[in-house]
């Protein structure tokens, strides 16, 4: 089954590595033995024409270094505080005695001019010996304090195990410079910081490196699992995804020590069990597209590449604008890459996202000539959806959702990023929940409605319910789920203890506003993984969702406009793919009841299928502020409560009462928050009738 290589870390493996685009499945290979991985350090380049007598890694207590050059009539002139080396900076004449992380900067001078290249050297004290059977990253930023959204200057190591152990007192496979910072949103709310990584030369410039056995680039991320206690949510759909033939970032396990003050790296410094994941770029290595120079500006140069990303609420770059109708435009979609485009370059991808849009919105948005088959890679929307729908993510087609437009073809969905509120975890807008469609929740319109006007399409419909059912045969079998679930999890178990120590939060309910399991072990974490995803797939598998046969979809006929040969609505061998029998979404149709307390809570059902549904109530605050609320929902006879989240339910029979969480409770004046629940339907459409009160 592919999976991730572990990393060899010598020169024939790298070089093999570099030849892989960032979609191919990665073959699963043991690491070779202890000598070869003690010894195949990756050259950094930082040693310019300066020598030292030791060579940077850590040490314990004490270390003494020795510093010479071969310029010919040269002094050496170094600094230990970070700074470049200049002509007053310290002659060397003695052996620097270190006692603390050190980095020492050097340079060759001849008569007070700065001759061939710089170097750096980075020294780390640790106090730590502990055995680590995954990779260890090491960073250290010789004690300038806790990191925030400006990049620190570091130290970084890669140890590699040998023989199937490594340590902080190993040989590491890689030494070298890093600027690091916080990134993310909400996931650096928890204690366990996500982080962004720049690899650097002597100068403070990107290096481009093989790092962890990946190809070499200069940019990396740290994603650390919190919420997902289990450890191996976002992996698992990470394979997933690349062998469905997905756009994937390439990822490794790792356990990471942080060290930001001038103490030794000390046991407080692990913060556990992370994912190192490349970035999203358009370069050789990753997505390899046709780059954009300032002068591409007519087609065909102009048609790409681009690559685009959903950020609701979040975006950092240039935002791509939508013209048309407000209640279906699209927002908060950036262009992630290139981050320095032209005006010409910025109008054409907007108006080729325009193109996207319209058509969707058309009636003959499925014309094979001149509908959405002709915009966008079908293939690859479909197995989006898959991948969304098996797993609910939380932040499915809204948040952190890429798109990418090469020269010469179709506006493609990919890479797949950030999925760790997955498999159960999260518990907005009912993604915790077994049954429903997740692209029928209210958030996921909020930055674009591509994906529930694609699943409205019988066309689209058929082709993901041909595709899900192909899939159930082979990688999304039960079979090949509980082996993937095994393989990841004995990769990380003896790493998780030391997680779960480090961040003892398995019985924890709520971690931060996410809902999560409370299963006191890890091992009983990852079975709740693997129970989940079973159950889910078998209700993907029922006649409400893609288990029905296929809806006929009558032969559309071609734009007579068209001059070219219309194309088949499939572009890969998969067979057309059924529509849902599940009953369309219904608008909302409960009345919003006021509460002369200061509160409204209108209900809205976000999924039904014969015998239920999923409900969705928005509770709004009146004029002033709320510092809590309770809902009443008076059930239709026949209607009865199965689950419910956000809220705490009490009551019995048809009168519920449903109070906020306590999280969600304090809202400003205007301010709206939700809470769901699961009803089995006897008769009627269970339509519930509200009344909201403030507290």
């Amino acid at each position: 089954m592919p999976r991730p290589v572990r990393p060899a870390v010598v020169a024939a493996a790298l070089a093999a590595a570099l030849a892989v685009p960032v979609c191919a499945p990665l073959a699963h290979a043991a690491p070779p033995g202890a000598a070869a991985a003690a010894a195949a350090a990756v050259d950094t380049g930082l040693l310019g024409d300066v020598t030292f007598s030791v060579l940077p890694g850590t040490f314990r207590g004490e270390v003494s270094v020795a510093l010479g050059t071969s310029v010919a009539g040269a002094q050496v002139r170094y600094t230990t505080d970070g700074s470049a080396p200049t002509a007053s900076s310290p002659v060397y004449s003695a052996p620097l005695r270190l006692t603390r992380s050190t980095e020492v900067r050097a340079q060759a001078f001849v008569g007070g001019t700065a001759t061939g290249a710089p170097a750096a050297a980075q020294y780390v004290a640790t106090a730590v010996t502990d055995a680590h059977d995954l990779p260890v990253l090491l960073v250290d930023s010789f004690g300038r304090g806790a990191v925030g959204d400006d990049y620190h200057p570091a130290a970084v190591m890669e140890f590699q195990p040998g023989d199937g152990t490594t340590s902080l007192t190993a040989a590491p496979t890689l030494v070298g410079r890093t600027g690091y910072r916080l990134r993310g949103q909400s996931s650096r709310m928890f204690d366990k910081k996500p982080y962004r990584l720049e690899l650097w030369d002597a100068e403070g410039d990107d290096l481009d490196l093989p790092f962890f056995g990946m190809p070499a680039e200069s940019d990396w991320v740290l994603r650390g699992p919190f919420a997902d206690k289990s450890l191996i949510r976002e992996a698992l759909v990470l394979d997933i995804g690349r062998e469905l033939g997905l756009a994937v970032p390439r990822y490794r396990l790792v356990e990471v020590y942080v060290n930001d003050d001038a103490a030794p790296v000390a046991a407080d410094d692990y913060r556990g069990v992370y994912l190192l994941l490349e970035t999203v770029k358009n370069q050789k290595n990753r997505l390899d597209l046709k780059k954009l120079d300032a002068d591409d500006v007519a087609p065909p140069a102009v048609e790409g590449g681009y690559v685009l990303k959903f950020e609701w609420m979040a975006t950092e770059g240039t935002t791509l604008r939508c013209t048309g109708a407000a209640a279906t435009c699209w927002r908060d979609l950036e262009v992630h890459d290139p981050d320095d485009l032209v005006p010409q370059q910025q109008a054409w991808i907007t108006q080729y996202v325009q193109r996207v849009h319209d058509v969707l919105h058309s009636p003959g948005r499925a014309d094979p000539t001149t509908g959405y088959p002709s915009l966008i890679e079908v293939d690859s929307f479909v197995d989006l959806v898959v991948v969304n729908e098996l797993s609910r993510n939380m932040d499915a087609y809204y948040r952190s959702v890429y798109l990418y437009k090469d020269r010469g073809g179709k506006l493609t969905a990919g890479p797949l990023w950030d999925y760790d509120l997955t498999f159960g975890v999260g518990g907005y807008f009912g993604n915790d929940q077994v049954a429903g469609w997740q692209y029928q929740q209210t958030r996921q319109t909020v930055a674009t409605d591509w994906f529930s006007v694609l699943m409205a399409d019988p066309a689209f419909a058929n082709r993901v319910r041909a595709r899900w059912q192909e899939l159930r045969r082979g990688p999304l079998s039960d079979a090949a789920l509980r082996t993937r679930v095994a393989e990841l999890s004995a990769e990380v178990e003896n790493a998780a203890a030391r997680n779960v120590r480090r961040y003892p939060n398995l019985t924890t309910r709520m971690v931060g506003p996410f809902i999560t399991s409370t299963t006191g072990t890890w091992r009983g974490q990852v079975q709740e993984v693997q129970d989940w995803a079973l159950r889910r797939a078998a209700w993907l598998d029922g006649t409400q969702a893609w288990g029905a046969p296929a809806t006929p979809v009558p032969t559309p006929t071609p734009s007579p406009t068209a001059t070219a040969t219309p194309r088949p609505t499939a572009t890969a061998t998969v067979t057309p793919r059924p529509t849902p029998t599940a009953t369309p979404r219904p608008t909302t149709t409960a009345t919003p009841t006021a509460a002369p307390a200061g509160c409204t809570a209108t209900f809205r059902a976000a999924s039904r299928w014969p015998g239920g549904l999923q409900g969705e109530v928005t509770v709004t605050a009146g004029s002033s502020a709320l510092a809590g609320w309770t809902v009443g929902l008076a059930l239709p006879a026949g209607a009865s409560l199965q689950q419910s989240w956000n809220a705490t339910v009490s009551g019995t029979g048809g009168a519920l009462q449903a109070r906020d969480a306590g999280w969600n409770g304090a809202l400003r004046p205007g301010a709206s928050t939700t809470f769901g629940f699961l009803l089995s339907t006897a008769s009627g459409d269970g339509t519930p009738t509200l009344t909201c009160t403030a507290r």
